[in-house]
This record gives C-alpha cells, sequence and structure tokens, in this order.
C-alpha cells in the first residue's frame, strides 16, 4: 500500500488489523498470519474487543433512536451479524449507512453480507482513512451532508501513528458534517491494564502494524470543538444511556460519543 490508497488484492503474508479484530470476535475470515498475532495478544484482548463492539451497538442503537439515520463508518472490519446497520434498520428501517474499510476481504464480504433493509440503503467504499477528503467525496453519493450524519471510528484511530495525524484526519471527517451530526469513537489504552501494554505492542510490531494506544488525554483531542453526551468520555463498559453500566469491568478502550454543534 502506498500513499493510503489501498489495494483491492487479498495478501495473505501480512496481517491485518481487520482481520486480527476479526480472530479476536471469533470470526473465520482470517488467515494463519493475522492468528499469529492475535494469539501473542494477550488473553484479555478477546473480552476488550467484545465490550468494544457491544458499546457500538449501544452507541448506534441509541443514535438512531434520536433520529438519525444517516451513519459514515470507517474501518468496518469484517461483517459480523449484528452489523451497524442491522442495528440501527432495527430502529429506523429508512437509515442510510456507508461503510468503509482498506481491507480487500472486507470488500468481498461487504458486497455479499451487508444487505440493507428494503426501506433503507447501505454501501461500502474500498478506501483508506487516511484518504478522508476520497472517503467524503464517496460517501456523499448515498448520504447528505446537508442533514446530521454519525461518522463511526471504531477500534480505528489508534492503527495511525502520530506522524500520520490522526487529530488532523478526523477533523476533516468532522468538518464535513452539519450541525446535528455526531461522531462516535472508541481508541486502544493501557490505562486500566499498563503491564499488558509492552505485551500487546510486542504481539502488533511483530506482524508490523503500527499500533498507538493513548492516555486518556491523548484520547481527549479527538473531541476537540465538539459536545460529548454523557456520560461523556469514559471505558467502553461505562458507556450507557438509559440505565448506569451494570458491573465495573477493565477496557482497553476510551469511547465517546459527541455532537457537532
Amino acid at each position: 500500500m502506498t500513499a493510503g490508497i489501498p489495494s483491492s488484492r487479498i495478501d495473505t503474508s501480512k496481517p491485518h488489523p481487520a482481520r486480527v479484530y476479526d480472530w479476536l470476535l471469533g470470526g473465520k475470515d482470517n488467515y494463519p498470519v493475522d492468528q499469529e498475532v492475535a494469539e501473542k495478544l494477550p488473553a484479555e484482548a478477546r473480552a476488550n474487543a467484545a465490550r468494544n463492539r457491544a458499546f457500538m451497538h449501544r452507541a448506534s442503537a441509541w443514535l438512531a433512536g434520536q433520529g438519525v439515520d444517516q451513519f459514515l463508518d470507517i474501518g468496518t472490519g469484517i461483517p459480523t451479524a449484528p452489523n451497524l446497520h442491522q442495528i440501527v434498520q432495527a430502529v429506523t428501517p429508512g437509515a442510510r449507512i456507508v461503510y468503509a474499510d482498506n481491507d480487500p476481504i472486507v470488500l468481498r464480504h461487504a458486497e455479499a453480507l451487508l444487505v440493507s433493509h428494503p426501506d433503507g440503503a447501505t454501501d461500502y467504499i474500498h478506501a483508506d482513512v487516511r484518504q478522508p477528503e476520497a472517503i467524503l467525496e464517496q460517501a456523499a453519493k448515498l448520504l447528505d451532508f446537508t442533514r446530521p450524519v454519525a461518522l463511526s471510528l471504531i477500534a480505528l484511530m489508534h492503527f495511525l501513528p502520530d506522524g500520520q495525524d490522526p487529530y488532523g484526519i478526523t477533523r476533516t471527517l468532522v468538518g464535513a458534517l452539519p450541525s446535528g451530526s455526531y461522531l462516535v469513537l472508541s481508541h486502544g489504552t493501557a490505562d486500566q491494564h499498563p503491564e499488558l501494554k509492552q505485551e500487546t505492542e510486542s504481539a502488533y510490531r511483530k506482524g508490523e502494524i503500527s499500533l498507538r494506544m493513548r492516555t486518556r488525554e491523548e484520547v481527549e483531542p479527538f473531541f476537540e470543538g465538539l459536545e460529548l453526551v454523557g456520560p461523556g468520555l469514559v471505558t467502553a463498559p461505562e458507556w450507557y444511556q438509559e440505565e448506569p453500566a451494570p458491573v465495573y469491568e477493565r477496557s482497553g478502550f476510551y469511547v465517546g460519543v459527541a455532537r457537532v454543534p
């Protein structure tokens, strides 16, 4: 891959974050190189992945309940039911969802599995988050950027090192959204289990995958200029709306939902 341009060829010789995540969620759409990375991760990685995905389900359902009917999900990963469009369209059948990912295997599965509710629509963009303008241009073919859009960046930005300007990329994407839109973001951290930081980073490094886990203070700037909804910037198991989080659990993700003023 060069200049952030995704290749359409599946490279089974190198691991990919989307396929490692698929393994962590118990999926089967991964290869030995992905399994090798995943198996070197701390045992808690699987539980963290599940908690992160549960947050995505809760946040998406809540936004749909608030009347948001357009979603742009970047870093989609391999479709695992229920996916974002199924959660959203169960609440708002006419919702429109655009997915984007740079892994070619996601493209193949998306074509078969991302089937919309008849009243709504889904689309898939084979693209890289490091080219945000290209994603926005293609997404505008289905989404109406004069109305609120929920931008979903789930377990993605920690794969962008500081030198690739993850904050600037996020600001570019959010800057294209009208007032009343939302940013939904989750980001890897070692704040609650610093003893696992080295093991986690080492596993990804051996797989030649960049990983930049960030502290709470380093995640906060992703929401700069936005209005965080309650309960604010918290760990994945703590993000609940209608009721308090059931029990305390350690988490490897900070999460937040914020409104564009």
